[in-house]
């Protein structure tokens, strides 16, 4: 029997890292605000890998911090090892990656949000959704209470009638063994929302005194922190770092795997789920790839207190004996001691066409949904929707425009337009390779880019705002002056220039020009630089970024230009296909579906030709021709 208890503006379901930002977002947002999960151990949990960051993701981290989320601030706090990655590479796939203390990680989150006015913590679970008149009303628990509510963010993660297999064991839990959410599948079908089967897995966790180190490769952090949150200064971060280690499986490592490929869920037809394409398991890897005759398998530490070590690379589904004879086979882990064995997970998540670019549902009012519930993978991806599904939410119960970032202005808009326009079949990984612009969408200008919008939503504080506007003025000031700031040829600036192994001067040329040079920078020219007042890191970072780039970020910027104008052409909500003749039928289908906002996100689904986009464009011309003037 149900009965009623207190109401409040939002329900959160789930309390992973899409959980956390959606609620801290809302209850900063002045929301009255509930976060339901199914037992408070799995607040902020890192039940796959032991860090933050990474290719592209680090981006996302960045461009959550500027809008003022939590997860970069968090990872600063709690990082045992960081570093910059592809460092030899352009600025554009610059990415940072911390390895955490899981522990401590989802301590400070968890007393964050605990300590965080108008959001309260609650162990339940959610097993239905009360919605009236196609709008949501609220939740009802387990308990038998109902919440009423104005918004509710779905941010189930894996949990959703979990599964995790390894060989023929089979248990219905979530990851790590915490409780599954069994009910609330069944709530949303009966609303008409259509779900999918994904399947994720995670590697082995082994004792590290079982470890021989000596046989795999040191890898150190960097001496220098960049901190992933814009309101860190890098010497403040300064502590003892926990290096990783790189080792590599061999054939017999590969031949053990496909000597028991029959005995692998993945291969036995025992897992249904769709697994992650870029984030393969080891039978994955020696299958589709058997001309490979090794893998890198990085040893990386769970936190400064445990001797849990996590095994990169090597998630597996394989039964426990094949599992201790495969690892067993890596150089160093011949003597290896399991803690946590590797196993797969399958969850229900959604087809996340079914919602808008502000994630919330097309048909819900109210319905918003956010990370691995949408079909993607990862802490980071998980983070970022939680926040934009957060911002929205409060957006919507104070009657504002919700939040929509495009594809030109943050790896987050590639990331939500990508899952509600294009059709995922398979858990999605956010890359650099998926983002057009990526040369001005930078984590290292993520700030410059963002916190103006975080702090109109009114999630940056005033001094925050203030301190990115004198960066602004810097950057511009110190980039005027090495445009129009010239040295001669003279005997001082061509033996500096010797010295720095360039072209000598053959007369005058401007500071900026010097710095464009491929071998040289901002730092490298000071001593012909006399000038020059002192500024810090970061300002110093986009100054040389700007000058050096300046052809290649114009070019993109002309580009975007292009890219706004298809933007900013509007879809009415309500617009008949129907009426759109000469659209092939297939496109006319998928539009019908997936109802785009724009022409420019109409243009990018599957199965819209350019042709359809050309017909789709006389069209509105056609419907605003005709509206009264």
């Amino acid at each position: 029997m149900s009965y009623t208890y207190e109401s409040y503006d939002a329900v959160v379901v789930g309390a992973g890292h899409a959980g956390c930002e959606a609620a801290l977002a809302l209850a900063r947002l002045g929301m009255n605000t509930i976060m339901f999960t199914v037992s408070m151990d799995s607040v902020a949990l890192m039940p796959c890998n032991p860090n933050i960051g990474g290719s592209s993701k680090g981006h996302l981290v960045r461009e959550i911090d500027a809008l003022g989320g939590e997860m970069g601030k968090n990872i600063d706090k709690t990082f045992i090892q960081s570093k910059m990655l592809n460092q030899s590479k352009g600025p554009a796939v610059h990415s940072l990656r911390a390895q955490a203390d899981k522990q401590d990680y989802t301590g400070e989150m968890r007393r964050v949000m605990e300590n965080t006015e108008h959001l309260t913590l609650r162990q339940d679970e959610v097993e239905k959704l009360i919605v009236e008149n196609n709008k949501i009303t609220g939740v009802l628990t387990s308990s038998g209470a109902v919440y009423p509510c104005k918004a509710v963010i779905l941010c189930t993660g894996v949990y959703l009638k979990a599964r995790c297999v390894y060989g023929d064991v089979s248990r219905y839990t979530g990851p790590n063994g915490l409780s599954a959410a069994n009910h609330l599948s069944e709530s949303l079908k009966e609303l008409g929302i259509e779900l999918y089967r994904f399947k994720t897995g995670t590697p082995a966790r082994i004792d590290k005194r079982s470890i021989d180190f000596s046989k795999m490769e040191e890898q150190k952090g960097d001496e220098k922190i960049v901190p992933f949150s814009f309101t860190n200064r890098p010497e403040d971060l300064e502590r003892e770092q926990i290096s990783c280690w790189l080792t590599y499986t061999n054939e017999k490592t590969h031949q053990i795997i496909r000597d028991n490929l029959d005995r692998s869920p993945l291969y036995s037809g025992n897992i249904q789920g769709t697994g992650p394409r870029y984030c393969p398991s080891i039978e994955d890897k020696v299958v589709r790839f058997a001309d490979k005759n090794r893998h890198q398998v990085f040893i990386e530490p769970e936190g400064n207190y445990t001797n849990e070590m996590y095994i990169g690379g090597m998630s597996s589904s394989l039964p426990e004996d094949v599992q201790v004879e495969m690892y067993r086979s890596v150089a160093g882990l011949e003597n290896a001691k399991i803690v946590r064995n590797a196993y797969a997970i399958e969850y229900d998540c959604i087809n996340a066409t079914q919602l808008k670019p502000s994630l919330e549902f097309k048909n819900i009012s109210g319905l918003f949904s956010a990370g691995q519930f949408n079909g993607s993978s990862g802490y980071e991806e998980a983070a970022a929707q939680g926040l934009i599904a957060g911002i929205n939410a409060a957006r919507k119960l104070t009657g504002k425009e919700p939040l929509i970032l495009d594809r030109s202005e943050a790896y987050i808009g590639v990331l939500i337009d990508d899952l509600v326009t294009k059709e995922t079949h398979e858990p999605y990984r956010m890359m650099t390779s998926r983002a057009e612009y990526r040369l001005i969408l930078r984590q290292d200008n993520a700030d410059l880019r963002l916190t103006k919008k975080g702090y109109e939503i009114g999630l940056i504080s005033e001094e925050r705002y203030q301190h990115l506007l004198e960066k602004e003025n810097q950057i511009k000031e110190e980039v005027e002056r090495l445009l129009h700031t010239s040295v001669g040829a003279s005997k001082e600036v061509q033996t500096v220039l010797e010295e720095l192994g360039t072209t000598p001067l053959n007369s005058g040329a401007t500071l900026a020009e010097l710095i464009r040079r491929p071998e040289l920078s901002y730092q490298d020219i000071a001593p012909i630089d006399k000038n020059r007042k002192p500024l810090s890191d970061e300002v110093i970072e986009q100054v040389n970024i700007n000058l050096k780039y300046e052809g290649y970020i114009n070019r993109q910027l002309k580009q975007v230009e292009q890219f706004k104008k298809l933007e900013n052409k509007k879809i009415p909500e309500n617009l008949d296909y129907d009426d759109v003749y000469s659209l092939r039928i297939e496109a006319r289908q998928k539009l019908k579906a997936i109802r785009p906002h724009s022409v420019g996100q109409a243009s990018r689904i599957s199965g819209v030709s350019p042709a359809d986009i050309s017909v789709l464009l006389v069209y509105l011309e056609q419907l605003r021709g005709r509206k009264p003037q």
